[in-house]
């Protein structure tokens, strides 16, 4: 097989994310070889260029899908196979849940080698609509092309598609982003280039709570233009959503990644903050602060923490990694201590307002480094939560809460599977067997997933 040529072969299976092994079909001794072709599903027919070759193995790029999978049954939203974002959109979402189970099981199977109770996948509670936030970006469809904003499309590091009738999100979603680039196209206000790093629009973020219906809007721009943002907020106000719009932000950035940062933000009207509701408890959501993306996804996830975590009764927990605190805040009620440690200082100052908001006295968080905080905690841990970024932990913390807390119990949360394994050889070497695990979906249509894992100390 040579790089730069045209094959066709039919997906035969998909392993997590999104790495479809197709068999090649050739009148030659090519005939049969697996090659990787990302973003396709069990048994398509496609037709892909080899890009990458090492040995004997290949990877392609997906040119185009010759036939469909007998899997796909859904009529796909109009940006399906431009946009990055939904892979599995076509499919029916139980044959989704299906492939999702077996790539994280397969995962699992190959590095825990104790009998453990593998529970399967929990569903989303919805399969569309499901998504409470949304980055899009400002630029252009094709190069010197109208004004655009939306998501990157598939496969390029530039260009941008205005996903005005995206499934899964709130149709709230679709009306506030045509208006922002409609108001913005008739100004004729530019974009923020990425190789000139010129310009001004750079993001659009739109929160939704999905229980409260609370809508925060941020446009995020460059300081390179002095531009008056209130005729744009009078204009959202106006706008016939099904929620409301409880606050208009205005941020700044001037770093040259092309990351949403807040450098500032001024409040146009309104307030900075929504708020939603998980489980009974109410929690205060900034613009910039890390919640789940599924609220009611989020509610089966934790709950099925709460259940692998067990008694609680007189115990300190520490929930690392914690973000706005939203574990800590649910396992508090049942706990003596909850301890939750999170790096962005923005996040642990939700999580303290949270922790007030819902009458909660015995949690604290701490703005560090896991690493550095876990050196200066003077409580000793009975439980341990994990929920870190998707590379995993840290070798040196994952050693510390191994080797120095001698916990009996730690619940994993994961939302790269690959990572997960990893960590759990490593937690094999300091005593800890997975007793229990499963999937959670919280991405209908997409390849992503979270897996929840229930480790005990055996020695």
């Amino acid at each position: 097989m040579k790089k730069g040529n045209i094959y066709q072969g039919t997906v035969e299976y998909v392993d997590f994310p999104n790495k479809a092994y197709v068999a090649v079909e050739s009148n030659d001794e090519d005939n049969g070889k697996k090659v990787i072709v990302k973003n396709s599903i069990p048994r398509q027919k496609v037709e892909f260029m080899l890009n990458k070759k090492k040995k004997d193995k290949y990877e392609g790029r997906l040119i185009k899908v010759l036939e469909k999978s007998p899997l796909e049954t859904v009529e796909p939203c109009n940006h399906f196979g431009i946009c990055g974002g939904c892979v599995y959109q076509t499919m029916d979402y139980m044959e989704q849940v299906q492939l999702k189970q077996k790539q994280v099981k397969n995962i699992l199977d190959k590095v825990i080698n104790n009998n453990y109770e593998f529970e399967g996948i929990v569903s989303s509670p919805i399969s569309e609509a499901y998504r409470n936030k949304m980055e899009y970006s400002f630029g252009d469809e094709i190069k010197e092309g109208p004004l655009a904003l939306g998501l990157h499309k598939r496969n390029t590091t530039y260009d941008i598609v205005s996903v005005n009738s995206c499934k899964i999100v709130h149709d709230d979603f679709n009306l506030i982003l045509m208006t922002v680039l409609n108001y913005f196209k008739e100004k004729n206000i530019p974009y923020l280039h990425k190789v000139t790093h010129k310009g001004y629009l750079r993001h659009l973020l739109v929160r939704r709570a999905t229980k409260t219906k609370q809508i925060l809007v941020d446009i995020v721009t460059t300081t390179q233009l002095q531009y008056d943002m209130v005729e744009l907020g009078e204009i959202l106000k106006k706008l016939p959503l099904t929620g409301e719009i409880v606050g208009f932000l205005h941020t700044f950035n001037d770093t040259l990644a092309d990351v949403v940062k807040n450098e500032s933000t001024k409040v146009i009207y309104g307030r900075d903050y929504i708020e939603e509701e998980l489980l009974g408890l109410k929690f205060k959501i900034s613009a910039f602060s890390f919640f789940q993306t599924n609220s009611l996804g989020a509610e089966r996830l934790y709950s099925k923490a709460r259940e692998y975590l067990g008694d609680t009764k007189d115990k300190i927990v520490f929930d690392l990694y914690s973000g706005t605190g939203t574990i800590a805040q649910i396992l508090a009620p049942f706990a003596k201590k909850v301890i939750g440690v999170e790096i962005v200082e923005e996040a642990v100052k939700s999580a303290k307002m949270n922790a007030i908001l819902n009458g909660l006295n015995n949690c604290d968080f701490i703005a560090d480094d896991v690493l550095k905080a876990l050196d200066n905690i003077t409580d000793k841990p009975d439980l341990v939560v994990l929920d870190p970024p998707r590379d995993g932990l840290h070798p040196k913390a994952l050693k510390k809460i191994g080797e120095d807390f001698n916990v009996a119990k730690i619940i994993y949360i994961s939302c790269k599977p690959t990572s997960l394994a990893r960590d759990l050889v490593e937690l094999k070497k300091y005593g800890y067997e997975v007793r229990r695990a499963c999937c959670v979906d919280m991405f209908p249509g997409t390849v992503h997933i979270e897996t929840c894992c229930l480790l005990s100390r055996i020695k």
